[in-house]
């Protein structure tokens, strides 16, 4: 494989997309069905059929009238492929011309050119140039990227919802610990250690499992 390939073959795929952009931006096969429906027309009153050593001459007396109307048809191929906005007219006159080759021209080109004519005058009229595509305005509430807002932080913004941002302290009011003796005129309660107020007289300190004896 030589170096040139890559080069040859990145030609031809750009070459390709730029004659499909330009087939897409007119009516291309509008204009082909009557380019083509005009050559039968035009050829076959002046062709001759070969069939062993017997001649037979397809020529009829309007020969210049088929010659005629195929070459219109053929120019008018040509302009719908050129001059796109004359599509409608084109197209009005490729059909009517069609219907006058049925018959002038040997049946319109033996139903050949008739057929590729009227199809293609058809698609011309029906032709209308495509719109580009227009870009969705965002929707209220969403994000560029169709996220709702404020879903993902900023870049930067490390809290939370419901949380404090780190170094900040809360503002809210706070709470007073318990204190001994009154509390805003009410006792307060105080923590004590476990078996402070144990009556039983039964405490680990002094090994008894029972109640202290008397005296």
């Amino acid at each position: 494989m030589s170096a040139e390939t890559p080069a040859a073959a990145g030609q031809f795929t750009r070459r390709r997309l730029q004659f499909r952009a330009w087939r897409g931006a007119r009516p291309f096969w509008a204009g082909l069905f009557v380019a083509l429906g005009g050559l039968p027309i035009a050829y076959f009153p002046y062709a001759n059929l070969q069939i062993g050593h017997l001649t037979l001459a397809m020529s009829t007396t309007a020969g210049a009238g088929s010659l005629i109307i195929g070459v219109l048809l053929v120019v008018l191929g040509i302009s719908l492929w050129f001059q796109k906005h004359v599509r409608v007219f084109a197209g009005v006159a490729a059909i009517l011309l069609a219907l006058v080759s049925i018959p002038v021209s040997n049946l319109g080109g033996f139903l050949i050119g008739f057929l590729f004519a009227l199809v293609g005058g058809a698609m011309a009229v029906s032709w209308v140039p495509g719109e580009p595509p227009q870009a969705e305005p965002p929707l209220e509430g969403k994000g560029t990227d169709g996220t709702p807002e404020g879903a993902v932080p900023a870049a930067g913004d490390t809290a939370f919802p419901g949380l404090d941002k780190p170094g900040t302290t809360a503002g809210g009011p706070t709470v007073p610990g318990p204190r001994g003796g009154v509390d805003d005129g009410e006792p307060s309660q105080v923590l004590t250690a476990p078996g402070a107020h144990d009556l039983s007289g039964t405490s680990p300190a002094n090994g008894a499992n029972g109640r202290h004896s008397a005296g």
